[in-house]
């Protein structure tokens, strides 16, 4: 008996929408949104790690001087130039004196008045002084003539007068001698304050040092305090070290340092803590600290940026996990744990981290324990899952 075409046409048309119906469900299942995720996983271990901490800073000069004067003034002359190494008491430039020579010598000449004036204080005292034993003589030989009778009560009133007037002659001839003597001291401290004055605008280097930079030409005018020129020490510079305030646990002085010159990326140079700032950056939530060479490198500028690597003591064995493990999931902070076939977040507590990307596992897992590195997409629980030993990047999240 044979088939009718009509049959068989429906036959194979059913077949085929069968054949396509499977591939759509083996493509879904397989590559679409119901396939499995692929995941790369990795295995919790013990071991320690050796912490480090670290941050960006610039190159400054622990001791520096900014040279300037004391008043304002325009700059007479700059006597040394960028790149000088300086001697202390060496000097480094000088302002205009203006009128501070006039006054000078008009100090001078009212001194040498008062010295006059205190000369003539003195010789008027002695006159005074002459007259008053002068009438005190006189006033004892009336007296005994006062008591003979020879001479009338007015007569020996009139010595008496005498005397006291010469006693206040003395008496203000000793207060312009002293006024004098006062005056010429006040002069004297104006002419020294002059003096002290004119020698502040010759700028002399504090001690040992190199120009830094020039702060103000011949010509230019400055005020009171401004710098004229800037010194640093060559043999004091360090590096400024700004350090996350997050990840400075254990920031402390005497750290080893692994510091890379931005003129030099290939080298490391070494140095060590000398100290940490009491005050952070509240704007940046930074640390300050200060980092020393152990040996200061040539051409090193100041201003030049470095990047520091500070090593922390190691930790003691435990279980490490990679720090690309960890993810946040509902507020928590965990791991995707796969386990009897399932998959399940794991919170856990983390101790120290290392730059190599391991990181201290304190509780929430054992050793031996599996848990995702990395996924293709977005995981939840009991998802189903598909491990592969080298994820491929599709933009996907862990």
């Amino acid at each position: 008996m044979k088939m009718k075409p009509q049959n068989t046409r429906r036959l194979l048309l059913g077949g085929l929408a069968l054949a396509l119906v499977a591939a759509l469900a083996y493509v879904a299942l397989r590559t679409g949104p119901l396939a499995p995720i692929k995941v790369q996983v990795t295995t919790v271990k013990k071991g320690s790690v050796a912490p480090e901490i670290f941050g960006i800073g610039q190159v400054e000069a622990q001791r520096s001087w900014m040279v300037g004067p004391t008043v304002a003034g325009r700059v007479r002359a700059v006597q040394v130039d960028v790149g000088d190494t300086v001697q202390p008491g060496q000097p480094l430039a000088e302002m205009d004196p203006v009128d501070l020579d006039q006054r000078l010598a008009a100090l001078d000449a009212a001194t040498a008045r008062a010295q006059s004036a205190r000369q003539a204080a003195a010789a008027q005292l002695a006159d005074a002084r002459a007259r008053r034993a002068l009438a005190a003589n006189n006033l004892q030989r009336n007296q005994d003539l006062a008591r003979q009778a020879f001479i009338s009560a007015g007569a020996l009133e009139a010595r008496v007068q005498e005397v006291a007037s010469a006693d206040a002659g003395v008496q203000a001839a000793e207060a312009n001698l002293n006024g004098s003597a006062q005056d010429a001291a006040r002069l004297q401290a104006e002419r020294a304050a002059l003096v002290q004055q004119r020698g502040n605008l010759k700028l002399v280097a504090p001690a040992l040092a190199v120009v830094a930079t020039r702060e103000a030409e011949a010509g230019s005018t400055v005020v009171a305090g401004q710098a004229v020129l800037r010194l640093v020490d060559p043999a004091s510079l360090w590096v400024k070290l700004r350090v996350d305030q997050g990840r400075s646990a254990g920031l402390a002085p005497g750290l080893v340092a692994r510091i890379a010159l931005r003129s030099r990326p290939g080298a490391v140079v070494a140095g060590r803590v000398a100290r940490v700032e009491l005050l952070a950056d509240s704007v940046t939530e930074e640390r300050l600290a200060m980092v020393a060479f152990d040996a200061l490198p040539a051409g090193v500028s100041v201003g030049e940026m470095a990047e520091v690597t500070l090593a922390l003591p190691a930790t003691a064995e435990s279980l490490l996990l990679p720090n690309a493990a960890v993810v946040q999931h509902e507020g928590k902070t965990g791991v995707w744990q796969r386990a009897n076939g399932g998959l399940n977040f794991v919170p856990v507590t983390l101790g120290a981290q290392g730059l190599d990307g391991s990181v201290q596992v304190l509780s929430g897992l054992a050793e031996g324990d599996t848990v995702v590195l990395y996924s293709q997409s977005a995981l939840k629980p009991d998802a189903r899952i598909a491990v592969v030993e080298q994820l491929v990047p599709t933009g996907g999240a862990k």
